[in-house]
């Protein structure tokens, strides 16, 4: 229960924080392109790509802590 308790709020969090990142970043003018090896991407204001990389961390962080928690036996 724990373990699901923590995913979520991981999941949770990590939502909210790119609701908030998505919002903040409507009338930024300093756009970047990625590089990426197939393409690149739209002009993307740079604050964005930063806090998306945040989000990522925070979700894939707590997801890793939730599954690699050790089983408590009741």
């Amino acid at each position: 229960m724990l373990r699901l308790r923590l995913l979520l709020s991981s999941l949770g969090g990590g939502l909210l924080l790119l609701l908030i990142l998505c919002l903040g970043s409507q009338n930024l003018n300093d756009r970047a392109v990625l590089q990426l090896g197939f393409g690149q991407t739209v002009p993307l204001p740079t604050g964005f790509l930063v806090g998306v990389a945040l989000v990522v961390g925070v979700i894939s962080g707590g997801s890793a802590t939730a599954l690699v928690m050790p089983r408590r036996d009741p």
